[in-house]
């Protein structure tokens, strides 16, 4: 008798464990983006989720958390309660704001379940410019006392500011050589390049698109570890002899630490399902954004690597915070 109580009370215990791995998903989950709707990062959060929704059977409804350069989002994601119901797009800002002194958020305070885009730093300027390569440009801001180049491509500290920080350091020339002139993004650092405020813009090319197509501006080099498809005839900065810095935009799915290993292996299989699906891979293709898939382990020790890249750089550049 006394087994037959000991066996019925481990199976009741047990019960509401497996009854939670059976019936995830049960309700709708919510994807926080950290950044405002209509940007590239929203596009790639509502393209996934229209997917991902199509294989979980429930709905899967884009939030967007702005604020903080990125702190108010992350940490939406991470401070929720790990049940497989918040997940979130996540940036390469997560792996910078800690460097910045805004939070003590790191990648470490997530679930990562995989990467699914990743967008080399491009080199831009003016088709009237007279540079035709990445070596050239060096050549130039070498040769000119400090401050007499300018730049721009988002705000004071961001990936693309830390993409020339990195490419400059790496080319033996003080980070600050070139002066950063901060924006609200892509978008009005390309205004500027045209209007002359600024003499080259790093960005991810596809920003850019219309106006390279149009022979307006002209993309000099990627720091990407090879040419994109989409830009054939634009050469990575190691092929042109300008360094081995390689940088750029990455965005993953992410949850909260702690999920459940059966909710775990059921969103990183949806999240795999979805980023080789063809709906994803056109969508991707025909915005210029860079495809990819990179499993959680992978993912993880990419993250970190990159994190104590951008440390250092941040360092050289004086960007780090107290």
């Amino acid at each position: 008798m006394r087994f037959h109580t000991t066996v019925a009370l481990c199976a009741a215990i047990a019960a509401p464990s497996l009854s939670f791995a059976q019936d995830y998903p049960s309700r709708p989950i919510q994807m926080v983006v950290p950044w405002g709707a209509g940007g590239a990062t929203d596009a790639v959060a509502r393209i996934m989720a229209s997917i991902l929704q199509e294989d979980l059977g429930v709905p899967v409804n884009v939030v967007n958390r702005t604020g903080g350069s990125g702190v108010v989002g992350h940490s939406a994601i991470s401070n929720a309660a790990p049940d497989g119901y918040t997940i979130g797009l996540a940036t390469v800002e997560v792996s910078m704001m800690h460097w910045q002194g805004l939070t003590d958020m790191t990648y470490e305070d997530f679930d990562v379940l995989g990467l699914v885009n990743y967008d080399p730093a491009g080199i831009m300027v003016r088709a009237d410019s007279g540079f035709s390569s990445p070596g050239e440009l060096i050549d130039a801001i070498r040769a000119q006392p400090a401050g007499s180049f300018k730049a721009s491509g988002s705000g004071q500290g961001s990936i693309w500011h830390l993409a020339l920080a990195g490419w400059l350091a790496d080319q033996g020339i003080d980070p600050n050589h070139v002066t950063w002139v901060p924006s609200q993004g892509t978008a009005p650092a390309l205004t500027d390049l045209m209007a002359g405020g600024v003499d080259m813009v790093t960005s991810q090319l596809a920003e850019a698109d219309a106006m390279i197509r149009a022979n307006r501006i002209h993309p000099l080099g990627t720091m990407g570890a090879e040419r994109l498809p989409t830009f054939p005839d634009t050469p990575t900065i190691n092929e042109d002899g300008t360094g081995t810095w390689t940088v750029g935009a990455w965005r993953g799915i992410f949850a909260p630490a702690g999920l459940p290993d059966d909710v775990r292996a059921r969103l990183t299989d949806a999240v795999a399902a979805a980023a080789a699906s063809p709906a994803y891979t056109d969508f991707m293709n025909s915005r210029g954004f860079g495809v990819l898939w990179v499993p959680a382990d992978e993912a993880v020790s990419f993250i970190a690597e990159s994190d104590a890249s951008f440390g250092e750089v941040m360092a050289a550049a004086g960007l780090r915070g107290q």
